[in-house]
């Protein structure tokens, strides 16, 4: 029987290991490994873009280190925050229990926001310069991180028999579902090419980033329908409360930004 499977796709995959080797008997995960991927991508794409423009990448560099240590908290710390319920008997498990998995894709992005507002004050940048040319990096991020949830079999949605459905073996046993995060993950790399081309041709400074919140918040609006371990506050489904804000904020600021340059041209 196959660890992993796409049996519309005719695919079978056997001995898929969480692990992808050991170092002095340390288990390197490959959900590490993916997230680690994705970041060297994100920062290898600002690093291009900001060449492109003449911005000194010095700074990014310096962005890039600060920006994945806040990532790394806020994503944690979000995630910890609603699913207290696991670390309200041992808090300290907030940091040693990161290696078991529990980060936030949003308080990530919320992290990096922060330390890209520090960054730009201490090194008197423009702030809104800065998201523009790392919006695709967080994108491209996403469509690589996103591959360390098939390693861990997590992050997948309810029962599917669709061209895509995943099966996935428990004992003697299996579930057979949506894999939300091959959807999240294509998704993502689409809108990095999107925005990386459309990025030479935006209206405004900022246009870029708040087309990436778009983008994100809607196809995370609908996935978060499909998967069957959402954050919750209460009754509310923090995660997709949080794409709906970015889709809107995003909608709103766009429409405003070219109305205002419309009335200008007149």
């Amino acid at each position: 029987m196959p660890d992993i499977s796409f049996p519309n796709l005719g695919i079978e995959l056997y001995n898929v290991s969480r692990t992808a080797f050991s170092v002095f008997g340390v288990s390197i995960y490959w959900y590490a490994l993916m997230l680690t991927g994705g970041i060297f991508a994100g920062y290898g794409t600002a690093l291009i873009e900001a060449k492109r423009t003449k911005q000194k990448t010095d700074d990014y560099s310096e962005l890039f280190f600060f920006g994945v240590i806040a990532s790394i908290i806020g994503s944690r710390l979000f995630y910890a925050a609603f699913r207290w319920e696991n670390f309200s008997d041992n808090p300290l498990r907030i940091i040693t229990g990161i290696r078991d998995g529990g980060l936030s894709v949003f308080g990530g992005i919320l992290g990096g926001i922060i330390a890209a507002y520090t960054i730009s004050r201490v090194r008197k940048m423009d702030f809104v310069t800065i998201l523009d040319t790392c919006a695709p990096s967080f994108a491209i991020g996403q469509a690589i991180g996103r591959w360390g949830n098939f390693f861990n079999r997590e992050a997948f949605g309810s029962f599917t028999d669709n061209l895509f459905a995943m099966r996935i073996a428990q004992g003697a046993e299996y579930i057979q579902v949506h894999p939300t995060f091959f959807y999240e993950s294509m998704w993502s790399l689409a809108a990095f090419a999107a925005l990386t081309a459309y990025r030479p041709h935006k209206r405004f400074t900022g246009e870029v980033f708040w087309l990436y919140l778009v983008s994100y918040g809607f196809v995370r609006f609908f996935i978060e329908i499909l998967r069957t371990d959402p954050l919750l506050l209460g009754t509310l489904q923090v995660s997709q409360a949080m794409a709906f804000i970015f889709f809107v904020s995003g909608i709103a600021v766009i429409a405003l930004q070219r109305r205002r340059l419309r009335q200008n041209v007149k």
